[in-house]
C-alpha cells in the first residue's frame, strides 16, 4: 500500500464516521471522567504511600 492510497482511505473512513456520531448511549461522560479521575487520585495515594524513602 502506498501512502496516497491509505491516506485516500483514512480520508473516506472519517468521512463515513460523522453519521455515527461515535458515542454510545449508554455512555455518560461525567461518570467516565470521575471514575478516570477517581482511579488516577488513587493510584496517587497508593504511590505516595509506598514511597518511605524520602
Amino acid at each position: 500500500m502506498s501512502l496516497t492510497a491509505t491516506a485516500a482511505q483514512l480520508a473516506t473512513l472519517a468521512s463515513e464516521g460523522g453519521e455515527h456520531g461515535g458515542n454510545h448511549e449508554s455512555l455518560n461522560a461525567y461518570l467516565i471522567g470521575g471514575g478516570a479521575l477517581f482511579v488516577l487520585l488513587l493510584l496517587l495515594f497508593i504511590t505516595t504511600r509506598f514511597n518511605r524513602d524520602r
